[in-house]
């Protein structure tokens, strides 16, 4: 659960009610509402899938099994591009804040005036990467011992700045200023969606990713991811209406433009220092080195483990499969590291790559409620301590849910992700030609014939669509074609899946080959 919480509870609180009130204003509230809802769906169906098939690398697998390993290898590709860039955002999160300490700044400048990193920050944002990695290579224990520490002082943190807010300055007037309750209408509200609110609750499926290391996982992972789910949706919930109310009334006058001063990025720090408790913002500057290191070294824990479960199934080089002493895969981690400091290069902010992350994130959430359909009709014997309700009705609407959260991303975040894609499918040619041509899996390409018009049909409603597209789609028209299309893609997509007896051999054959101890040996 921790490890999940801990992924959730990074720089998204610290910095996404003030991006998201600026968007939607106190409608921004609904944005947090409308989320936690759709990502309970999308939660739900990785807890069923995580406890049915407890191994390494979840979320590159479970589409492995339903479809073969060309839908797997998108999956896990999608979700290792979202995760490897996780560790990288949240430095840059933490060398944000720092800069804005006077006394840090007059000493060394973390950050140029773009928000690139200087010299300096680039050697600290290192030593934080060295750092996650020397811990993930020690082993899942250090890892969880440490995120266990870290994730209860993230859960304080926040708890405590919301009842100092609301406790000192609380106007209520707020929530009707600057425009009313929703100055943007729904386009605000959807727009706020992906510029903070949904990255802010990505992460519930980082137990998932390591549940191959857990010593119960049939019991816990579906336990672990639903707890965090909602603590992480109550706890953020709370800091908005905390962060409204606490906002000084007359920089509302007119608009939401600019709630608490230009360019600032510690707003809670700026609010607790205006209403007299400078103890409280020293508090937050300290947080905000906790928060987002804590979030950067689980994700580079489960960006590890997606290369790990990619190299085990012959769709990237084999060697990142490759496991040290303490059962960790080092090899990929080590890619995570590289990876991660190549990241610092061409994104200048954390605000550049919310946008793509949360893209990202949409398509590898979307692979979870189609895979857990088809395994349902396609693997019907199999034990599942925990059963999505309704799974049947659940489970299309989960996929919808994630191709709306796409779309809202916008055009300029979802063409790169579909340039992302195809540089993905290259390198997994690059791998396949190398294994000799006994040795290569069936592609199954029937199975995965859904995949491209898929892909290929978001990204052309997004051209078109009102989210960085040219508009040409009339409003709510748009939201019924998305949902529609969506809908087709699921169902054609479950009727593709590989017959039972593909299924039984993927995940038999992953279950003897699983690196991890089993639950037995862990215990000792």
């Amino acid at each position: 659960m921790f490890i999940s919480l801990g992924s959730i509870i990074g720089s998204g609180w610290l910095l996404g009610a003030l991006t998201t009130a600026v968007i939607a204003g106190p409608a921004s509230l609904v944005s947090w509402v409308l989320a936690s809802a759709m990502l309970a769906v999308l939660a739900l169906a990785h807890a069923e899938l995580g406890a049915t098939y407890p191994i390494a690398g979840g979320t590159a697998r479970f589409p492995f099994f339903a479809f073969g390993p060309l839908v797997g290898f998108t999956a896990g590709w999608m979700s290792w591009l979202r995760s490897v860039l996780i560790a990288p955002i949240e430095v840059e999160a933490t060398l944000s804040y720092l800069d804005r300490i006077g006394w840090v700044r007059d000493r060394v400048h973390l950050l140029h005036s773009n928000g690139t990193l200087t010299a300096a920050g680039l050697v600290i944002g290192t030593f934080f990467m060295l750092l996650f990695t020397l811990i993930n290579v020690l082993g899942v224990r250090l890892l969880a011992g440490i995120n266990s520490v870290t994730a209860v002082v993230k859960t304080a943190v926040p708890l405590l700045t919301v009842v100092v807010l609301m406790t000192l300055a609380f106007h209520g007037s707020n929530f009707t200023a600057g425009g009313g309750f929703a100055p943007h209408g729904a386009h605000g509200v959807f727009a706020a969606l992906p510029a903070g609110v949904v990255f802010a609750l990505l992460g519930f499926e980082q137990a998932i990713q390591l549940a191959g290391e857990a010593r119960d996982p049939q019991r816990d992972v579906s336990r672990a991811v639903i707890v965090a789910m909602a603590i992480g949706t109550a706890l953020y919930l709370l800091l908005q209406i905390a962060f409204i109310a606490a906002l000084d009334p007359t920089a509302l006058t007119h608009s939401w433009d600019n709630p608490v001063g230009k360019g600032n990025f510690g707003p809670y720090a700026t609010l607790a220092t205006a209403i007299g408790a400078g103890w409280l913002a020293t508090i937050l500057y300290v947080d905000a080195v906790i928060s987002p290191a804590g979030t950067g070294l689980v994700y580079m824990a489960g960006a590890a483990r997606l290369s790990y479960a990619m190299g085990r199934e012959r769709v990237l080089p084999r060697p990142l499969s490759q496991i040290g002493r303490s059962r960790v895969p080092v090899v990929s981690t080590l890619l995570a590291f590289v990876v991660g400091e190549l990241a610092f290069l061409p994104f200048p902010s954390w605000q550049a790559l919310v946008g793509l992350v949360t893209s990202a994130a949409a398509i590898m959430y979307a692979f979870a409620p189609v895979s857990l359909h088809a395994l349902r009709v396609r693997d019907v014997s199999r034990n599942r301590p925990y059963r999505l309700p309704r799974g049947t009705a659940m489970a299309p609407a989960g996929f919808v849910f994630a191709n709306l959260i796409f779309y809202w991303s916008g055009y300029e975040a979802d063409w790169k992700l579909g340039t992302a894609a195809l540089l993905g499918f290259a390198v997994f040619a690059l791998t396949r030609r190398g294994i000799p041509a006994a040795e290569r899996s069936v592609l199954r390409g029937r199975s995965a014939a859904w995949i491209w018009p898929w892909l290929g049909g978001m990204v052309l409603i997004g051209r078109f669509g009102r989210y960085g597209g040219t508009r040409a789609l009339p409003a709510w028209w748009d939201l019924v074609i998305v949902i529609v299309f969506s809908l087709v893609i699921h169902y054609t997509a479950v009727h593709l899946a590989m017959p039972p007896e593909a299924v039984d051999e993927a995940v038999e054959h992953e279950e003897e080959g699983e690196s991890v101890p089993p639950p037995a040996a862990a215990g000792r």
